[in-house]
């Protein structure tokens, strides 16, 4: 289904103008402003969109700023590259720039969100300098009562949250923290930049993204790092020079610098420790009468309220619609509060799926979705058993290929043109995202040869195919120094 024919349109020239409020305009934020552009509400002068951002400038945790607030205004550190092609996790209505890099660095990511907005002229409906402090929803007018700074209100129809979750640090419970903290042996990642000396040892405590670049940065500066990784094994690399172990299991006495991991092994000498343990889905501007924070209690029945347990948002149909008593699931929609994907074009499918349900309320059915969420618990009961808080920190992850039926399923939900086969995601997408750490490892190996520039010298100026021979390329380019590496092995 459309979300309003041109002739619905003409026909409804009487109807009411719905203002939506945006509340950030970070990528999801600029995704939604895109999208809700080119419908024919906002061409017709229905729908009025208004973007409110705390920063001086849109992109979210893409825009620089020292670390000085507590916490950081974004936990962007200077090393920081994609992990993943930038033609998988591009917006699909914009691609980068010809030769970009294949996985560029944060500030190539920055540029392209600035132009994304500079190209569909979203800037007129963004409010930049302008945090969001307050949301209510009032029952006797049906509207949203948004409150920003300075106390000024507004009025609007209709709400999606597109803050993002990576602005409040997530504290590990690991007995002894609250000392190495409080004597300044130990800091989370949202502060880290750049290697700095913090002694000869650093301790790096988390296995991610952030995790594994902070580790491979500090072995500049530090003469021993260790990583700790939740279900890792112990190894010794470079001489010692760089350790891996399993999950931490306390820190210890402060002035030895010792440490004691699940596995039984115990590190001495630790000058300092650096939390990269990702951060809480956090939205101080909605009430505890519409959101609570906590673990939601065990299902069924569903809660009649949001639930914010920190790792999760409970319960949303789709991972986007709340199911609460208090206001209509097709008034608000809470963005990618997904982890373990491509965002970007996640967030474009949903947007779509959003104005979708704005515009035609009745394609949500209420019953089939709580009975779709009741399914999705029980999968996870499966695996984690009663642990509550297991399930609330699984509930938002998605296997690799999960995310692209996903996508797909948004898109038919939004009906109309986007449930054509041309919508489906393509299976390049899929097939690319799961060699992305080849693609990344090749990409690596190829700067540090000087070859890169190379190698993505015009690419794009032909279109996106020629983005996936490059792929297919770097995928050839790593079997063959596969083979190559196991020839040596057996003449050896």
């Amino acid at each position: 289904m459309d979300l309003l024919p041109n002739p619905a349109i003409e026909a409804s020239k009487q109807a009411e103008v719905q203002e939506i409020c945006i509340v950030g305009a970070g990528p999801g934020g600029l995704a939604a402003l895109q999208i809700i552009m080119e419908t024919p509400q906002y061409k017709a002068g229905l729908w009025k969109p208004t973007a409110f951002e705390e920063r001086e400038k849109a992109g979210g945790i893409w825009v620089p700023a020292p670390p000085v607030d507590n916490p950081p205004k974004t936990p962007l550190y200077d090393s920081l590259t994609t992990n993943l092609p930038h033609p998988v996790m591009c917006f699909q209505s914009y691609s980068f720039p010809p030769s970009t890099p294949l996985f560029p660095p944060a500030s190539t990511v920055e540029k392209y969100l600035s132009d994304f907005a500079s190209h569909f002229d979203m800037n007129q409906h963004i409010r930049l300098n302008t945090p969001v402090t307050a949301v209510d929803w009032d029952t006797a007018s049906s509207k949203w009562k948004v409150k920003v700074r300075g106390d000024e209100v507004h009025e609007f129809d209709l709400l999606i949250v597109a803050n993002g979750h990576y602005r409040l640090p997530r504290y590990p419970t690991t007995p002894g923290l609250g000392a190495w903290l409080a004597a300044g042996k130990a800091t989370h990642s949202a502060w880290y930049r750049r290697p700095e000396h913090h002694g000869k040892t650093v301790l790096v405590v988390g296995g991610g993204p952030s995790g594994n670049d902070i580790s491979s940065d500090m072995r500049e500066v530090a003469k021993v790092v260790i990583q700790s990784v939740s279900r890792g094994t112990s190894e010794d690399i470079d001489g010692g020079k760089f350790k891996k172990r399993g999950r931490l299991a306390e820190l210890l006495d402060i002035n030895e610098g010792r440490v004691l991991f699940e596995d039984g092994t115990v590190e001495t000498g630790i000058d300092h420790c650096i939390l990269a343990t990702g951060y809480q889905h956090h939205l101080p501007f909605l009430p505890s009468s519409l959101l609570k924070l906590a673990v939601p209690p065990p299902v069924p029945p569903l809660p009649e309220h949001l639930y914010n347990s920190s790792y999760h948002l409970f319960p949303l149909a789709r991972h986007l619609f709340p199911l609460s008593k208090s206001f209509p699931p097709s008034r608000l929609a809470f963005l990618c509060v997904l982890r373990a994907i491509a965002p970007l074009p996640v967030m474009e499918a949903q947007v779509r799926a959003a104005l979708a349900a704005f515009a035609h309320p009745e394609i949500l059915d209420p019953t089939q979705e709580a009975v779709d969420i009741l399914t999705h618990y029980e999968d996870l009961r499966a695996r984690f058993g009663d642990n509550d808080l297991q399930i609330a920190a699984a509930w938002h992850v998605f296997e690799p290929q999960q995310q692209f039926d996903y996508r797909d399923e948004l898109h038919a939900l939004a009906g109309g043109r986007y449930a054509g086969p041309e919508w489906k995601v393509p299976q390049w997408v899929r097939d690319m995202y799961m060699e992305r750490d080849v693609l990344r490892s090749e990409w690596r190996d190829l700067e540090r040869r000087g070859e890169a520039e190379d190698w993505v010298r015009g690419v794009g100026e032909g279109g996106i195919e020629e983005w996936i021979e490059l792929m297919h390329k770097l995928l050839k380019r790593a079997d063959e120094r596969h083979r190559n590496d196991e020839d040596q092995t057996a003449k050896l």
